[in-house]
């Protein structure tokens, strides 16, 4: 039975937390959407229902959905291939009745196959990216977008080379609301002198003492004003009719055009992946190390991402960038993702024209923070002190998310993982010497439980270097499962090689189903253990003994 959880238990520290995820949000849903080549008003929508209705019906305590930075170049080539926003919001309809299916037939567990090596190095990498691509912002040099997480921006410059550009294009009015908001947010919950203020959220003084000084600057004139360009752009509607116009529906007659599955295919696929990734390491960066079920988040994403269709929304997934800002301000449960997506919901009706005096340089302050914990040095050595195996894959993914993208770096983490693991498999944990057969000896191979694919190359090693005129038992007593290929070739040493060398082999404890006749006539038959290990598990052991072989 699935306990039931109260939300409202740790709502002081829930309400501080959502607070912060949403004034993060409010730039990355805008950003995200402008990128996307779709209407500003459709990253919003996607935001207030990845808070409320995926954070409603998702398991996750800390992850928080929203519009995601991988999704956009998927999104600006797909709006320019079918013509209009309203044919994209079918394909993200259609993509959302996908994730919804994907959800019942349990895709959802391939997340229990990530690494958590890779999925480490996933949250050091963006940890890293995030903290690089911030400084431009909080210089007072925004061209990229907020929420970008790809080495190559869509102005021409990549991660580093826009660092350079900074000097080009420093604000002084930024530079130094961007130091005010790093000591309010370092030091807020710190001072012995503010007990009675520290239940108000450290990113919300920030953001006040910010609008307010700029706010100063702008009407004394003063040239550390910053400039409507560096601030949160949020369209105000000034008419009704602006205002019915920001609802937009899915265009149901390009339900015939292929361009419109395949898009909508690309977007559940992607999206899925993205969310699962995200999903792992919202768990890993749980305090109380709660798990999350995969299987009913991808369902709470599906529906999310239909009703966003249905109202002009964006594709949604779990977003890393949200979920860590969301756990280092102290979230307790899912019931701060439902608070920041009303809080976005209430803010852009009432008071949009106040959210547009927020210098984006408070919120790259806010931000900083984040990516410096994510890539904290001491995960680095961490690894490092676990050796290679586990280094190896860890670093490769954080350096590859930091060059390239999220879904790129942990499949090259992957991929190196898979590798490491054949290459275990292979591995032989013991040597053969020509020197330890003699005359009456005999070489026992042992089984494993199971013997699968995985194990050929090491048992055809094994078989390949056995003298010839030796005498050879293959035991499958201990054995339930042996991979067809495995048989194939023991037959084969049997009938072939054995036979050309004068090799004497006998199978011992083999089913009927493998189609082996097991050999009869043995006595005094004793094992000595040579451990053959596989991903630290038994899988052939060969042992030699002196005893008498009966023919």
């Amino acid at each position: 039975m699935t306990k039931k959880i109260n939300l409202f238990a740790n709502l002081k520290s829930d309400f501080a937390s959502g607070l912060v995820v949403f004034l993060v949000a409010l730039p990355l849903c805008l950003g995200i959407a402008l990128a996307s080549g779709a209407p500003l008003f459709s990253g919003i929508i996607s935001g207030v229902i990845g808070g409320i209705v995926v954070g409603y019906l998702s398991q996750s305590h800390i992850s928080v959905s929203g519009p995601a930075a991988g999704l956009t170049a998927i999104l600006l080539t797909a709006i320019t291939d079918l013509g209009s926003f309203n044919a994209l919001l079918l394909a993200v309809l259609i993509a959302g009745l996908i994730q919804l299916t994907l959800g019942f037939v349990k895709a959802g567990s391939i997340s229990n196959y990530f690494p958590t090596n890779v999925i480490e190095g996933m949250l050091a990498g963006i940890g890293v990216i995030i903290f690089l691509k911030q400084i431009p912002h909080a210089f007072g040099y925004d061209p990229d977008f907020e929420g970008d997480l790809s080495f190559f921006q869509q102005d021409g410059q990549n991660t580093f080379s826009e660092l350079f550009s900074v000097m080009n294009h420093i604000q002084l009015g930024s530079i130094l609301i961007t130091l005010i908001s790093l000591a309010i947010l370092i030091f807020w919950s710190k001072s012995k002198f503010l007990n009675n203020l520290k239940l108000v959220p450290a990113a919300l003084v920030a953001v006040i003492v910010s609008v307010v000084l700029n706010e100063i600057f702008m009407q004394t004139g003063s040239s550390l004003a910053i400039d409507t360009s560096h601030l949160v752009n949020l369209p105000v509607p000034t008419s009704l009719e602006e205002f019915k116009a920001i609802i937009v529906t899915p265009d149901f007659t390009a339900i015939t055009n292929s361009k419109v599955w395949i898009v909508a295919i690309t977007i559940a696929v992607v999206a899925s992946i993205e969310t699962l990734l995200c999903i792992e390491a919202a768990d890993r960066m749980d305090a109380q190390k709660r798990y999350t079920n995969t299987n009913v988040e991808l369902k709470a994403q599906g529906i999310g991402n239909i009703v966003s269709a249905l109202i002009g929304g964006l594709p949604m997934t779990s977003v890393v960038v949200r979920s860590s800002a969301n756990n280092n301000a102290g979230a307790k449960s899912k019931m701060s993702a439902i608070i920041h997506g009303l809080l976005l919901l209430v803010s852009v009706l009432v008071i949009p024209t106040i959210l547009n005096k927020i210098p984006l340089a408070t919120l790259a302050a806010v931000l900083l923070l984040v990516g410096y914990k994510l890539a904290n040095p001491k995960t680095i050595k961490h690894f490092w002190e676990k050796g290679k195996y586990q280094f190896i894959p860890f670093i490769a993914t954080f350096v590859a998310v930091v060059f390239t993208d999220l879904l790129k770096g942990v499949a090259l983490g992957m991929i190196i993982s898979v590798i490491f693991v054949l290459k275990g498999n292979m591995k032989r944990a013991y040597k053969f010497r020509k020197e330890e057969y003699h005359d009456g000896d005999i070489i026992h191979i042992d089984l494993a439980q199971e013997v699968s694919f995985l194990n050929k190359s090491a048992i055809k090693s094994t078989l390949l270097e056995i003298p010839e005129n030796s005498k050879v038992v293959i035991n499958a007593t201990d054995t339930v499962y042996i991979a067809h290929d495995v048989l194939d070739l023991i037959k084969e040493f049997k009938k072939n090689r054995a036979k050309e060398e004068n090799i004497k082999v006998k199978l011992v404890g083999f089913k009927k189903a493998y189609e082996l006749e097991n050999s009869e006539g043995f006595k005094n038959t004793v094992t000595v253990e040579h451990r053959y290990d596989a991903l630290k598990r038994q899988t052939v052991k060969v042992e030699t003994k002196k005893i008498d072989f009966i023919e």
